[in-house]
């Protein structure tokens, strides 16, 4: 039965505690029980790419609490390592924020932004302030089952190797760290409605889900980066922007309480870590009425103005495209990568960590050194290269499939037209500016010839994505596949995309040392692409 889970009977041990907050604890029961009936019909977003089979034990959201639990396993060396606790601690609280951070944007979007609310309980007998109450204990119940899940087993070893002190700690710190998470993700969103349109907002959902996904890596590299390793022990030198990092807020409070590190440093951060919190929680209670009058913002039509084709996309499109009807067709496919959000949401996390991570490699590797060489630099790009296959796989994919009726009705017989104008959209949508930031990059770094080692790997890349639309795609209608199909790409494909990159990147090596042997590389280069591109798409 609905009102006897074990979660509501958990939840009226606390009636007293609603009562004081001003909600009338029988209605918000009553509507939580509902929201909870509803989860178990959702299916979490981690879990959106397997084939669902009916199980009335393993719903999707139980696996995705089984999948949560094997990741937690990769955080019991950190948290056994020994008393370094600033640093390991460190590591477990970025991984721990960034998948909670991602899952409440991710999968809980839809319960702070749910106008259902709105149009539904408004016209019941309930008070807003019970309603404001009642999603955000639906989301600290949600909250609570995937950090259960993430760190219930690292903790009970936590317990046998570190005691029950720290574990205590682990704990309470878990607390606050999840009630920072979702009220900083509340905020977020009350600040994006009070200014923007919902239109505006559901754009800026996969916006900041790219952001998280590059700044973990970012964050990470400036964690390990605050360590220095001396004499086989670990180092550290505290910085002011230290105070930025939120993960070393948290593992400065096991330094303060274990190790009794009463610096001015550690016990600053350990006051942030509990007041930063509580003050956000504060705001977002103060905030709620505000942020529920401009959810209306969501109900209302937005009406999204006709984008016009810019000057420099259609000078590329009739360089580029051998036709009219090629030319439409790229037109249509670079507003489907523009406006196709579940695709961007599967495909801009790769392409932001391609463009940063060769940087990182750099800057990482060099730090070992005295000087950094950076005039082979331009073979870090070629992660960026790497980043075509999973593009290209994604590129037949849509949550728009049902319209893939368009391609037997237009007039436009040669069906290559329709694949060969959508790569060619990727490449000058995703591919052109990731390697003409890093190319500018690497020339303040290592002088004028960086934008010729930058032509040749985008003429790589160019090539390259034939060679991977072959490999894969071929005989395939760009977007007409739905994203419940997406099945991850065989590791014998992916491998064999790996070597043919590598085989490039070392060719591209052994001619850089050969007088003129860029240029003529070069040169070969767009001869086969031309080839390529004519004969065989």
């Amino acid at each position: 039965m609905m009102n006897n889970t074990l979660t509501l009977k958990i939840l009226d041990r606390f009636s007293g505690l609603f009562k004081v907050l001003g909600a009338d604890y029988e209605k918000l029961r009553l509507v939580l029980g509902f929201k909870l009936m509803m989860d178990k019909r959702r299916v979490p977003t981690i879990m959106q790419d397997s084939r669902q089979k009916e199980n009335t034990l393993l719903t999707p959201f139980v696996k995705s609490l089984l999948l949560y639990a094997f990741y937690g396993l990769f955080l019991i060396p950190f948290l056994i390592m020994g008393d370094a606790y600033l640093f390991q601690l460190s590591i477990v609280f970025t991984i721990v924020m960034f998948i909670l951070m991602t899952s409440m944007i991710a999968d809980f979007s839809s319960v702070l932004l749910d106008v259902r609310d709105k149009v539904i309980l408004d016209t019941k007998p309930i008070d807003s302030k019970t309603l404001s109450v009642a999603k955000f204990t639906h989301i600290v119940i949600y909250m609570t089952q995937l950090t259960g899940a993430l760190l219930l087993i690292p903790l009970i070893v936590s317990i046998v190797i570190q005691g029950v002190a720290f574990a205590l700690i682990l704990i309470i710190s878990l607390i606050f760290v999840s009630i920072l998470c979702i009220v900083l993700t509340a905020i977020f969103y009350i600040l994006v409605l009070k200014f923007f349109d919902g239109e505006k907002l559901r754009n800026m959902i996969n916006s900041i889900q790219i952001v998280l996904t590059v700044g973990i890596v970012v964050g990470y590299q400036l964690i390990a980066r605050s360590f220095e390793m001396i004499d086989m022990t670990l180092a550290f030198e505290w910085q002011w922007w230290h105070l930025l990092l939120p993960p070393m807020w948290y593992s400065a409070i096991f330094e303060l309480i274990l190790l009794q590190n009463t610096s001015l440093a550690m016990i600053l951060s350990a006051l942030i870590a509990i007041f930063i919190p509580l003050l956000a929680l504060w705001l977002y209670f103060k905030l709620m009425p505000t942020f529920e009058r401009n959810l209306q913002k969501l109900m209302s039509a937005t009406h999204t103005r006709k984008q016009k084709k810019s000057k420099l996309m259609n000078g590329l499109s009739k360089w580029l495209c051998r036709d009219q009807k090629e030319h439409a067709a790229f037109h249509f496919a670079l507003t489907m990568l523009r406006k196709e959000r579940e695709f961007k949401l599967k495909v801009y996390p790769v392409l932001g960590l391609s463009l940063v991570f060769p940087f990182i490699m750099i800057f990482t590797l060099g730090s070992q050194e005295t000087e950094i060489d950076f005039h082979f630099s331009y073979l870090y790009a070629y992660f960026s290269v790497l980043m075509i296959p999973t593009v290209v796989y994604m590129l037949k994919y849509s949550s728009k499939a049902k319209g893939a009726w368009l391609y037997h009705v237009v007039p436009i017989e040669d069906t290559k037209t329709f694949y060969r104008a959508t790569l060619k959209a990727s490449l000058v949508q995703l591919f052109m500016p990731i390697i003409l930031v890093q190319s500018l990059v690497f020339i303040y770094l290592a002088g004028p010839i960086m934008l010729l080692h930058g032509t040749i790997i985008f003429l790589i890349g160019c090539l390259f994505t034939a060679i991977c639309y072959l490999l894969v795609n071929k005989g395939k209608y760009p977007f007409s596949e739905p994203f419940s199909f997406v099945e991850s790409a065989s590791t014998a494909l992916m491998f064999i995309s790996m070597l043919i990159v590598v085989i490039f990147g070392l060719i591209h090596f052994l001619v850089n040392l050969v007088p003129i042997g860029l240029i003529i590389y070069a040169v070969v280069l767009m001869v086969c692409n031309y080839l390529v591109w004519r004969k065989m798409l």
